[in-house]
């Protein structure tokens, strides 16, 4: 049986190589990424983990609230550098957020899009 400090730091292993597997060009929520982690329900988790992040090789710039918004202050040094990170990878950033398309909310639409 894993202590709880060998869980953490698995969750956190496995939270930090989910955000290393988003394609450059794209971007993920935190939810998103806490749950491709195998975390579902861990946004905070990530957010926190990402507050404390020390690796300038991680592409942090990456992940974003659900609304597709950048989560520093507006005018922020940090949101200005995520900004110029997701723009130099050829994403629209609009004032400060992503427009996404809207995941499908079936199978068939997934296929067939829109009815």
């Amino acid at each position: 049986m894993l202590t709880p400090e060998a869980t953490a730091a698995a969750g956190h292993a496995r939270i930090i190589e989910a955000i290393r597997a988003i394609p450059r060009g794209q971007v993920l929520g935190y939810g998103e990424v806490a749950a491709k982690a195998g975390l579902p329900g861990r946004a905070r988790l990530v957010a926190r983990l990402l507050g404390a992040n020390d690796d300038p090789a991680l592409p942090w710039h990456r992940v974003l609230r659900s609304d597709g918004r950048i989560a520093m202050p507006e005018g922020s040094r940090g949101w200005r550098e995520q900004s110029q990170r997701l723009r130099a990878e050829g994403v629209l950033v609009e004032n400060g957020r992503v427009k996404r398309p809207k995941p499908p909310r079936s199978l068939d639409e997934a296929i067939w899009g829109p009815t």
